[in-house]
């Protein structure tokens, strides 16, 4: 019922199309670029999120949730401001969000997955107050896009300017469990062409499932941004130092819902006898006499906690613009962003302390992780009559590690802060060098009074990674002929030509066209669980040779531009070659060799069709209406064999790939209150290859409603505004962990989706003066 609500609500918000058409004044073009949202003039599918689409979520709300507005976007995480970073997932047109590339200001921000190694998330770059927009770029991002990862499209975020007027900040939020949010930020005016502006936010929460200690994440994060300019150049800095951690959900399983655990399951804590009673039963450290089978929880289900996630970063760049006449423009960047991490978990099934009398069947499991690189990009725009060229070129050399090392335990203690002294074993540890360069040249050509755009261009990538094996730093360093101690090996991708054009016709005044076709290249992944070079040396030895992945895309699209009433329709056609998959071909029986043994291989390719469909309907000042409705089709073009048998996977849905996605956002506003209303309705997502396995689709709302008080004494303006999150209170699968995908779970026993956020309110105090 939800679901055709929400296809209603669209249908209605298009309805106008008709009225709009004749009413639309001269002038809509240019009110639109002041609002755009549906990218009026792009030669490409575009999109466009604005700081009035945060009123909806709490403050604090991770700029890559509130894309989840957006058509063909399915933004996932186990909790409601989207901030948990190993819960955060991201799907767009049938590519997983590592298969996407992310800027800010034009810094690369990296691939976007979880244990990172080439950037940063975007909560831990800017906070979200800061935002001044983010455009999406659903299929093909520009030319001059510093990627080495966006196959599938890009996402590029932009902080906003400093103000022209002095003035401050500050806003504090309460929220259900644990909650708590503070926000400052003093903006010092223009002054002479100077102008800057400092803040900060800390924040903290509590888990909301049922674990009860050790539960609490906190963030503080520090962000200052200075703009000097005049006539004929523009300079800025910016810099942000994040510094989080951040308490972890379980993972759930069909089976152990099944089993009676529940959408809350929190693992034992505070409970440590409980704890150490569940890990007597595991097979590697079973003791009969003291292990507790009762109830619907195995030792399998969890630990003590879902352990600590520990991330530090510090990111800075400097910018400048020259405008030496109308009809160039110069820019350059340099940036430098230093991350070090860690993961804690307790692990059951290993000994603590063997043979002594502290003997524990638990241990504790740090993973560490590093990130220092450094690059710069530069560009310039050359307006030659109907031609404006662009070239440009990005540079970055980066080091990155990751490691991984378990140590003895003699019982619960917090594991919020950094991990002191040194480690009982090392697991593995690698470092990796990496060196990208890039380059651009394109030609925009306008034609007929700029009515039509022809647009052709293209770049190079030249990636490389160089990893090499550590010994670690553990009391027990690590055996180089260890199975589970990384490669040392190279990696590299190159293409000297990966063409892109596009084509932009306005029909008139209110109808545009557009069309647009790209090649691209990704670089192999790195770190700990994502690329080829984090198996074994053996493994790197024997295995085959790797091609980077691929993809070719097309789309079409069609734009009305109205007074009241903006759409945007695209159509796309993609195919995704070369994928990378880590598996066993061989059978069981067979021992590793040259042919067989768990590695990464290209398995074939996955095509993806389908359609977006976006509307903005501006009622009247007090009213407006945003929907959007996808469908992806995307699909496995063939089978592989995995352990000598061959895997039926050609036809089949790809995996965490929802064929149908709606999005509707009512705004209302009347003097001081103003109030939104947003709805999602996510389709049926696979989480097996086969398609055995998998969640139906569901609908969620968010609610926001606030009152200006306008100025109060000597403060400007003074808000009060309350939020409340997944609304109806709807329990479903949120994220699915990609890792942990396989050909089949019959029994439903994969540990793969963490459960959503149950409903929650918020409540923030908004003060300038």
């Amino acid at each position: 019922m939800t679901r055709n609500l929400l296809a209603l609500a669209i249908a209605l918000a298009v309805a106008p199309v008709a009225h709009a058409a004749e009413t639309a004044g001269p002038n809509s073009a240019t009110e639109l670029d002041a609002v755009s949202v549906i990218g009026s003039g792009e030669l490409r599918q575009v999109q466009r999120i604005t700081p009035e689409n945060l009123d909806v979520l709490p403050p604090g709300t991770s700029p890559q949730k509130i894309l989840n507005l957006l058509p063909g976007v399915n933004a996932q995480s186990v909790d409601a401001l989207g901030t948990n970073e190993q819960s955060m997932t991201l799907s767009l047109r049938g590519f997983t969000g590592s298969k996407l590339g992310y800027t800010l200001d034009g810094v690369p921000l990296g691939d976007g997955a979880y244990n990172n190694y080439n950037g940063l998330s975007i909560n831990r770059a800017l906070i979200s107050e800061n935002l001044g927009m983010a455009e999406l770029a659903q299929g093909i991002g520009n030319l001059s896009t510093p990627s080495t990862s966006n196959l599938g499209g890009a996402i590029a975020y932009f902080s906003n300017a400093p103000l022209q007027q002095m003035g401050g900040r500050v806003s504090q939020s309460f929220g259900s469990d644990g909650n708590r949010r503070s926000f400052a930020r003093f903006d010092s005016g223009q002054h002479n062409g100077f102008s800057m502006y400092v803040s900060g936010m800390y924040a903290t929460s509590d888990l909301w499932n049922d674990q009860t200690a050790y539960n609490t994440s906190t963030t503080r994060q520090f962000n200052t941004k200075a703009v000097y300019e005049n006539e004929w150049m523009r300079l800025t800095g910016f810099a942000d130092a994040s510094r989080t951690s951040q308490a972890n959900d379980f993972y759930l399983s069909k089976d152990a819902m099944a089993r009676g655990l529940g959408w809350d399951w929190g693992g034992y804590a505070p409970n440590w006898n409980k704890a150490v009673a569940k890990a007597y039963c595991n097979k590697n450290t079973y003791v009969a006499a003291r292990c507790d089978s009762s109830g619907p929880d195995t030792d399998a289900d969890g630990a003590f906690t879902a352990g600590q996630i520990l991330r530090n970063d510090d990111l800075y760049y400097a910018s400048a613009e020259f405008f030496p006449n109308d009809d160039v423009t110069l820019r350059v960047l340099g940036y430098h962003h230093e991350d070090q991490g860690e993961g804690h978990n307790w692990n059951s099934g290993a000994w603590s302390n063997k043979g002594t009398a502290k003997e524990l069947p638990i241990i504790f499991r740090n993973t560490l992780y590093s990130i220092e690189r450094s690059g710069g990009t530069i560009g310039v725009e050359w307006q030659m009559g109907i031609h404006r060229l662009q070239a440009g070129g990005w540079y970055e050399s980066n080091t990155s590690s990751a490691s991984r090392y378990q140590s003895a335990v003699d019982g619960p203690r917090d594991f919020s802060g950094l991990a002191k002294g040194q480690p009982d074993t090392g697991v593995f540890a690698q470092e990796t060098r990496w060196q990208t360069r890039q380059v651009y040249l394109q030609d925009t050509v306008s034609l007929m009074e700029d009515r039509l755009r022809l647009e052709a261009g293209f770049k190079t990538i030249d990636a490389r990674s160089d990893a090499r094996a550590l010994p670690g730093v553990a009391k027990t360093p690590i055996s180089p002929s260890s199975n589970n101690q990384f490669a040392t090996g190279s990696l590299r991708a190159k293409d000297s030509f990966l063409p892109s054009a596009g084509v932009y016709f306005q029909l008139d005044p209110h109808q545009e066209l557009f069309a647009s076709f790209a090649k691209n290249i990704a670089m192999f992944q790195g770190g700990f669980k994502l690329g080829p070079q984090a198996v074994s040396q053996a493994t790197w030895n024997s295995q085959a040779t790797l091609e980077p992945e691929k993809s070719r895309t097309f789309e079409v699209g069609y734009r009305w531009i109205g007074n009241s009433l903006q759409l945007s329709l695209a159509a796309y056609d993609v195919r995704f070659d070369n994928r990378l998959l880590q598996y066993n071909p061989c059978d069981s029986r067979q021992p590793v060799g040259p042919l067989c043994g768990n590695r990464f291989y290209n398995v074939g390719s996955v095509t993806s069709r389908g359609a977006e469909l976006t509307a903005l309907w501006t009622a009247s000042e007090r009213l407006s209406w945003y929907s959007s409705a996808s469908y992806n089709d995307s699909t496995y073009d063939s089978d592989y064999t995995q352990n000598g048998v061959v895997v039926p996977t050609k036809g089949k849905t790809q995996a965490d790939t929802p064929k149908l996605l709606l999005s509707s956002e009512l705004r209302w506003n009347a003097g001081p209150w103003s109030a939104q209303l947003r709805g999602k309705y996510t389709g049926e997502r696979f989480y097996t290859y086969t398609n055995d396995q998998g969640f139906g689709g569901y609908t969620t709302f968010d609610a926001g409603a606030a009152y200006d008080f306008g100025q109060v004494g000597l403060l400007k303006k003074v808000k009060l505004s309350l939020n409340v999150s997944n609304l109806t209170d709807k329990r479903y699968a949120s994220n699915l962990d990609s890792s942990v995908f396989a050909a089949t779970d019959p029994d439903g026993k994969l540990y793969v989706f963490h459960a959503s956020a149950p409903r929650q309110v918020f409540g923030t105090l908004d003060v300038r003066f």
